[in-house]
């Protein structure tokens, strides 16, 4: 079952995107990981910054969770993990094919570079990897990261966009 996350949600919300993120580790530039991969403080800042989460439930128990944010003219697809021990089960392609029908608007994804499993995945559902200077662009308009985080990451988009339209 999907749902949307509710506040007693958020220790479980975290559990996941931590448990699910360890996949990270070893992969993505040793200067980017960090433990835990999602602090307490920052999951808050994204949530009051407008990041709404969904959350797949088998059990009663949360085991993927897919965030959206609405940047206007995009939304952007945030903190998409799955439980380490419910991975390839398709639990992230029902949380983003439930999200994408949500909206009639450009959807986009930033993911790390090096995570190709991440990247093959998205593509699998239709997103479309950018272009090394688009996602720059994009990084820049829509995301809040470091911009060491932006050298080590991709943009794919469910849709063949210019910049000019977003």
């Amino acid at each position: 079952m999907i749902r949307r996350a509710a506040q007693s949600d958020f220790d479980a919300i975290r559990a996941v995107i931590n448990s699910g993120a360890s996949a990270y580790k070893g992969v993505i530039p040793a200067d980017r990981w960090h433990e835990p991969y999602m602090a307490e403080s920052e999951l808050r800042a994204d949530i009051e910054d407008g990041v709404a989460f969904s959350c797949f439930l088998e059990d009663e128990q949360i085991l993927g969770v897919m965030g959206v944010q609405d940047r206007v003219s995009a939304v952007l697809i945030r903190h998409a993990y799955v439980c380490s021990s419910a991975r390839r089960r398709g639990i992230g392609s029902e949380l983003l094919s439930a999200l994408c029908r949500t909206t009639s608007k450009p959807m986009l994804i930033g993911t790390w570079k090096a995570a190709t499993w991440a990247v093959e995945f998205y593509v699998k559902h239709g997103f479309t990897l950018l272009p090394d200077d688009q996602a720059r662009v994009l990084l820049e308009k829509y995301w809040r990261v470091p911009v060491r985080q932006m050298e080590t990451s991709v943009v794919l988009a469910n849709a063949c966009l210019s910049t000019d339209e977003l």
